[in-house]
C-alpha cells in the first residue's frame, strides 16, 4: 500500500522559514516520475485545498512548471527530487494565516493521504 509521509513542520515565529518534505513509499518509486505533485493545507472546519503544485519532472524533454495559490505566491517554493522520490515545500516569511496541517499528494489526489505535518505560526 502506498504511503506518503510528510515531515518538517513545527512552531515558527512570523517571518521565519520551514522546509517540508514528503516521502513516497517504495511501492511507487517506479512510477514516481509519472505523477504531478501538490502540497495541500487544511485547517479545522475547512476543506483541504491545494497551495502549490509541480507539473513535469524537470528534465529537458519534460520541464517542470510550478503554480501557487495567491496567498503563498512569492513565499513558498515547491520542488521535487526524482532520484530520492521526494517532494519539498520551502516556506519563507511565514505568516499566522499559514497555520495549518500540510499534506502532499498527486494532483489527482489518487494516493492515500498521509498524516500531514502541522505548521503553526503564532500571531
Amino acid at each position: 500500500q502506498v504511503r506518503l509521509v510528510e515531515s518538517g513542520g513545527g512552531l515558527v515565529q512570523a517571518g521565519g522559514s520551514l522546509r517540508l518534505s514528503c516521502a513516497a513509499s517504495r511501492s511507487i518509486t517506479s512510477v514516481f516520475n509519472s505523477y504531478d505533485w501538490g502540497w495541500y493545507i487544511q485547517v479545522p472546519g475547512k476543506e483541504r485545498r491545494l497551495v502549490a503544485s509541480i507539473i513535469g519532472i524537470g528534465s529537458r524533454s519534460n520541464p517542470s512548471s510550478t503554480n501557487y495559490a495567491d496567498s503563498v505566491k512569492g513565499r513558498f517554493t515547491i520542488s521535487r527530487d526524482n532520484a530520492r522520490k521526494m517532494v519539498y515545500l520551502q516556506m519563507n516569511n511565514l505568516k499566522p494565516e499559514d497555520t495549518a496541517t500540510y499534506y502532499c499528494n498527486t494532483l489527482k489526489e489518487d494516493l492515500r493521504w498521509g498524516q500531514g505535518t502541522q505548521v503553526t505560526v503564532p500571531s
